[in-house]
Formats: structure tokens, sequence, C-alpha cells
């Protein structure tokens, strides 16, 4: 199965995504806010991430930026996620560098 990396401050979100994730059969590491998912990311080499957008210091796509930026994390696909979608989200989304 897949290892991924879900960087969520939402504790229930962040519940929800490990719990199906795991039940699923995945390895799953958590962060709480990008910093400590760009650690994890380049420590860890998950094989997808899924990114909250709106979290606390650095948004989500700031992190993808630098995760798209770096060779050593610029194959792992990133998937956006967020509560609060707004006309005109995907296109900034994917401009980030998210894959979807």
């Amino acid at each position: 199965m897949a290892k991924v990396l879900v960087i969520e401050d939402n504790p229930a979100n962040m519940t929800l995504a490990t719990f199906l994730l795991k039940s699923a059969g995945h390895t799953v590491y958590c962060a709480a806010d990008a910093e400590i998912g760009l650690t994890l990311a380049r420590t860890e080499q998950p094989d997808l991430v899924l990114m909250d957008i709106q979290l606390p210091g650095m948004d989500g796509l700031q992190a993808t930026a630098l995760l798209k930026s770096d060779q050593a994390t610029r194959a792992i696909p990133v998937i956006a996620l967020t509560a609060l979608a707004m006309k005109g989200d995907e296109e900034r989304i994917r401009a980030a560098g998210c894959d979807g």
C-alpha cells in the first residue's frame, strides 16, 4: 500500500483522513502545519501528499510550491484539500503546483 502524508490543521479532519487511509491499508504520516509537513515529505518520501490549503503560518499553496521546487520532493503528487472552495480557487491551486 501507499505512504500518505496528510497536512491538516483541523483535528477532526485529520482524524477522519487518518482513519480512512489506515482502514484502506495505507501508512499515514500526519502534520498539523506546513513546516512539519515539508520536513516529513523530505524525510519519509511519501507516495502522496494531501495538503490543506488554509494552514496556520505558511499556507498549503506556499508549501506546495516549495515541494515542487525541491528536487527531492517535486515528483510527489500533491492533492489540495479545502473546505472553503471559492470560484477561481482551482486555477490558483493548479498554479501553485497541486496535481489535483
